[in-house]
C-alpha cells in the first residue's frame, strides 16, 4: 500500500460521490456492451428480474433489453446467489471465479437462518443429493425441497433446499431472470449449466480490485458490506499497488491508482436507478449517495430497496413504473418540491425514454410528478 508521508488526502462526500458515479457509468452513458458492463460492475443485484435491465439502460448508451435476454439465454450471463448470498446477474466467468471465494458467506448465512432446522443433517450428503436431483432435471426450490424431504423427512423442506443452495452454485434457468418473468425459477447446478471451462477461483486481492474499480474509493468495511466476506482489512493493507485517502470522518479509504476520481463539481445528470441497485447497497457508509434523512424513504423495513431518482448525483426521490397493455406510466415522487425546472425536464426525458424501452407496445405513455409526504 502506497502511503503518503503526511496524512492521506481528504475526499469529501461530493468527491466520493463523483468518483463512485464515474465508476458506476452514471456521469455519462457508456459505450460498453451489456456483457462488458456487467463484468465492469462486478455483477448486478437481481432479486427481481426487471431491475438489472433498467440498471443497464440507465448506464449504457445503446442498450437494448433483448441484448441482455440474449446473453442470459446463451449462458454468457447467469442469475445466481453470489455476494452476500443474494441473487445477482454475473457473467458466467465471474460467477465461476467469485463463488468459491464467497462460499464461507453462503455457509454462514444458511447456518444463521436454518441452523436449527438442519441439525443432524450431514451437509455434504445433502449437497450431493441436491446435485444429483438437479443434474437429472431442473427443479424449482420448492420442488427440490420436497424431493430432499423424501430422504430427510424430519426436516423442513425449505431449509433443505436452502442448504443445497448455500453449498452448490444454482443457476436460475431462463426465462427466469429475464424481463417480466415472475414465475418460480427452475434451477440447475452451475457445473451442469455451464460445463467445466476451467475458470480459476478469484483470490481476495482480485475481488477487492474488481470492487474498487466499480465502487471505490472505499474502506475495508465497505468491501465487506458488498461481498459479505470478513477479515479483509489486513489484505487491503498488504496490497502494494493501492493508494489511500481519508473521508470526512477520518476513515481510511483504499483505491486503485489509475481509477477515475473526477472533481466534486463535475456535472452529474439526473438518473433513474432501479430497485435494489448496487449503488445503494455496496458501502457501509452510504452518505456518498444518500443523506441519512432520506434513508427510511428508500430502505424499507421488509428489505425492499426502492427505485431512486438521482439529482446532482444524490438520491432526491423515488419512482415506480406502472404498465398495462394500454398505459405505461412512470410516477416520480421527489423529496422536495424546489427541484430546478431543468432537472425536472431532464427527469421527464429520462422517464419517457425508459417507457419507450420498457413498454414499446403501450398505446399511452406518461410521466407523473409528485412530492413524497414525510
Amino acid at each position: 500500500m502506497r502511503l503518503s508521508e503526511s496524512a492521506p488526502s481528504l475526499l469529501d462526500r461530493r468527491a466520493l460521490n463523483r468518483a463512485t458515479l464515474a465508476r458506476q457509468l452514471l456521469l455519462r452513458r457508456d459505450e460498453r456492451s451489456a456483457l462488458q458492463a456487467i463484468e465492469h460492475l462486478a455483477g448486478l443485484q437481481a432479486q427481481a428480474p426487471n431491475p438489472p435491465y433498467i440498471g443497464l439502460w440507465t448506464r449504457l448508451r445503446d442498450f437494448r433489453f433483448d441484448a441482455l435476454t440474449g446473453h442470459i439465454c446463451e449462458r454468457q450471463v447467469v442469475r445466481c446467489a453470489a455476494m452476500r448470498s443474494t441473487l445477482h446477474l454475473l457473467s458466467a466467468a465471474d460467477l465461476l471465479a467469485f463463488r468459491p471465494l464467497l462460499q464461507p458467506v453462503h455457509a454462514r448465512g444458511v447456518q444463521a437462518a436454518y441452523g436449527r432446522q438442519l441439525a443432524g443433517v450431514d451437509l455434504a450428503s445433502l449437497a450431493s443429493a441436491g446435485r444429483n436431483l438437479l443434474d437429472a432435471q431442473p427443479l424449482t426450490s420448492a420442488e427440490l425441497g420436497r424431493r430432499l424431504a423424501e430422504r430427510w423427512p424430519d426436516h423442513d423442506p425449505q431449509a433443505l433446499a436452502q442448504a443445497v443452495r448455500a453449498q452448490v452454485a444454482l443457476i436460475h434457468i431462463p426465462p427466469a431472470g429475464t424481463w417480466d418473468s415472475h414465475r418460480p425459477a427452475a434451477l440447475a447446478t452451475a457445473a451442469h449449466w455451464l460445463g467445466s471451462p476451467g475458470i480459476e477461483a478469484a483470490t481476495p486481492e482480485v475481488l477487492i480490485r474488481r470492487y474498487l474499480a466499480a465502487f471505490g474509493p472505499a474502506s475495508a468495511k465497505d468491501v465487506s458490506v458488498w461481498s459479505g466476506l470478513t477479515g479483509l482489512a489486513g489484505t487491503l493493507k498488504q496490497m502494494p499497488d493501492l493508494i489511500t485517502f481519508s473521508d470526512e470522518d477520518g476513515a481510511v479509504l483504499f483505491d486503485l491508482s489509475e481509477a477515475p476520481r473526477p472533481g466534486p463539481d463535475v456535472p452529474a445528470p439526473p438518473r433513474l436507478l432501479p430497485e435494489y441497485d448496487n449503488l445503494l447497497l455496496a458501502h457501509a457508509d452510504r452518505r456518498r449517495m444518500i443523506a441519512d434523512a432520506h434513508r427510511a424513504k428508500v430502505y424499507t423495513n421488509n428489505g425492499i430497496i426502492r427505485a431512486c431518482v438521482l439529482i446532482d448525483g444524490f438520491v432526491a426521490g423515488i419512482w415506480k413504473l406502472f404498465s398495462t397493455d394500454a398505459v405505461a406510466q412512470v410516477r416520480i415522487e421527489l423529496f422536495h418540491d424546489d427541484v430546478r425546472k431543468k432537472d425536472r425536464l431532464d427527469l421527464e426525458t429520462e422517464a419517457m425514454s425508459l417507457l419507450m424501452a420498457a413498454s414499446p407496445s403501450a398505446k399511452t405513455r406518461e410521466v407523473v410528478f409528485g412530492t413524497l409526504s414525510s
